[in-house]
């Protein structure tokens, strides 16, 4: 086994979920990744905790959903009551065939998703870790060799989090006490949205890992302007590109895409929250150094920033705020690399990707 699997699952059980004796915890992994799970095991074993193997598999899911009526999907209580009875939970992707559930209607997908909130809900309130494996099918999807691709994954995840987090810090003290930030990018983007008394995550890998970034959520009838999402994503097994969302009074109004606009408007019909932005996320992994369609990853590079319709998380609504709910949460990417400022409180705190304490940055 790759030494760098070993270190991956010691950074999950330490670091990102700090497992305990006698904690219950469960692993969900497809079989493409039975290197990690195994190496969890271990570690898990070491720790003196109780392991179980939730395998997960996008051809049997995708087999359900192109069997199964729309109004016939109901929440897996089974699964939920296995989350309930769990004190950790890790989940690792990986994939055999990125685009395997592409060919499902986007009306069951909103459904089945909807379904899963009461289960989402409980496995939030664990100690939660979400990884990657890297496959050949992953590789292929970033336009990398299979070596490469592992080289950039375990790169960004076997890495000093300590140092992360303190390089992250100086973000989190200029966005934490602010009351608006204003975001624009190229011809098109202009948003502005109030983050007036919500608080600011610092993303050092305690529950996604790779970590890299600092979050927060918008006040949700603040946010107003167009957001042109540059960078394209995979949703389902489809890939939107080109999305392109303007915002009134915090509300999605008008929306398009170049590339499946009808699985867009699908998310935002999934429930009334999921019209609304839950996140604003600042990308802070310099080791992240290039797309790969992989939002765990690209959310996290240097040059971007992302947002994200629909849940907000508990951690960043402040104690008077509204938390906007959803059974959605859906990241998307704004290049920030040229032509594009980010201002708190009316002060420019990062120019063309770069922060105000990063060298090269312009003012």
């Amino acid at each position: 086994m790759d030494p760098r699997i070993r270190e991956q699952a010691e950074t999950i059980v330490d670091h990102s979920t700090d497992v305990q004796p006698g904690d219950n915890v469960v692993v969900s992994a497809p079989s493409v990744a039975e290197d990690l799970a195994v190496a969890l095991h271990e570690a898990v074993g070491d720790r003196g905790a109780i392991p179980l193997l939730l395998g997960n598999s996008d051809r049997a899911e995708r087999a359900f959903l192109r069997a199964v009526d729309d109004d016939e999907i109901e929440t897996p209580t089974h699964l939920e009551a296995c989350y309930e009875d769990s004190d950790v939970l890790i989940r690792v992707r990986s994939e055999t065939n990125a685009t395997e559930q592409g060919d499902v209607d986007a009306e069951t997908q909103a459904a089945h998703t909807a379904a899963r909130r009461p289960v989402q809900e409980v496995a939030l309130s664990t100690r939660w870790c979400l990884t990657q494996f890297p496959s050949p099918a992953s590789a292929q999807l970033a336009g990398m060799s299979t070596e490469a691709y592992e080289n950039f994954v375990w790169d960004a995840v076997n890495k000093d989090w300590s140092a992360q987090r303190d390089h992250q810090a100086r973000m989190v003290d200029i966005l934490d006490p602010a009351e608006e930030v204003h975001i624009r990018c190229g011809e098109v983007t202009d948003v502005t949205m109030s983050v007036d008394g919500m608080e600011t995550v610092n993303d050092h890998a305690e529950h996604n890992l790779p970590g890299g970034e600092v979050f927060t959520a918008p006040v949700v009838d603040s946010v107003a302007g167009e957001v042109l999402f540059d960078k394209p994503l995979y949703h389902k097994g489809r890939e939107i590109t080109g999305a392109h969302l303007v915002f009134e009074g915090g509300e999605v109004v008008e929306h398009s895409a170049d590339r499946n606009e009808d699985l867009l408007t699908e998310v935002l019909h999934t429930d009334e929250g999921a019209r609304r932005l839950g996140e604003l996320g600042i990308g802070m992994n310099r080791d992240i150094d290039r797309f790969t369609y992989n939002m765990l990853f690209d959310e996290k590079m240097g040059d971007t920033v992302h947002m994200a319709i629909g849940r907000a998380y508990e951690e960043c609504v402040g104690e008077d705020r509204e938390a906007n709910e959803s059974a959605v949460h859906l990241d998307m990417i704004v290049d920030m690399s040229e032509e594009s400022v980010i201002e708190v409180d009316g002060e420019v705190v990062q120019r063309d990707g770069r922060f105000r304490f990063e060298e090269g940055f312009e003012g």
